[in-house]
């Protein structure tokens, strides 16, 4: 019998954790060999667990599932990932591709979708679940409709990290300590942020986060 595709389980949610452990373990081709609450966690534990599959959630403290996976790419051999979120969001899904993911799945279909994705994903095969294009499309229609501005191009990561931080509170001086830059670099990210995203505050910033998965409400 092939070895069951062992899995590494984030979110910061342990009741989400063990409903997901719960649909993946039914599976005799599912192992789940660890579990982690944030992006920090997945990195240390893949320095001490064999994992062939990582399943993170978008929105985590600390680090997001997006910044675990862009460093989890850059890993000599690394495992595949798939991202879980509970948004159809243009930005997030490409970035998610982008980074090197094999395949986005909602939270809401989770137990309806998730093992195809798993087995797809060590297929060396794209997931994309049913109705993602048509609804990321009738999404981007709408905010034009209502006049919103729709970004042409995804943040940098390192406004990736700005934004998230901005929207969980963090001061100008916070940002820096954290992210180990001068307070007057956080100011020139926060300003670009606002361009590019054609927003005016903080509290703009914070619903499109809120809005793109990048933290939770």
């Amino acid at each position: 019998m092939t070895a069951p595709i062992r899995v590494l389980l984030a979110d910061d949610h342990a009741l989400v954790r063990r409903g997901v452990r719960l649909i993946l373990e039914q599976q005799p081709d599912i192992e789940v060999v660890a579990e982690a609450a944030d992006g920090a966690e997945v990195l240390a534990l893949l320095r001490q667990v064999e994992v062939d599959l990582v399943v993170l959630d978008i929105a985590m403290p600390t680090m997001t599932g997006l910044q675990a996976a862009r460093e989890i790419a850059r890993r000599r051999e690394p495992p595949r990932a798939l991202m879980l979120s509970m948004h159809d969001n243009e930005q997030y899904f490409f970035s998610a591709l982008r980074l090197g993911a094999s395949g986005y799945v909602l939270k809401s279909v989770v137990d309806e979708d998730l093992v195809a994705a798993c087995r797809a994903a060590m297929r060396g095969e794209a997931f994309v679940y049913p109705g993602a294009m048509g609804a990321l499309v009738r999404d981007y229609l709408d905010r034009l409709a209502r006049g919103e501005r729709v970004p042409a191009t995804v943040l940098t990561p390192r406004e990736d990290e700005v934004l998230k931080l901005i929207a969980e509170g963090r001061s100008t001086r916070e940002i820096a300590r954290i992210l180990g830059i001068s307070a007057k670099t956080v100011e020139k990210h926060r300003s670009n942020i606002l361009a590019r995203l054609g927003m005016n505050d903080r509290t703009q910033l914070t619903r499109y986060a809120i809005r793109a998965g990048l933290v939770e409400p």
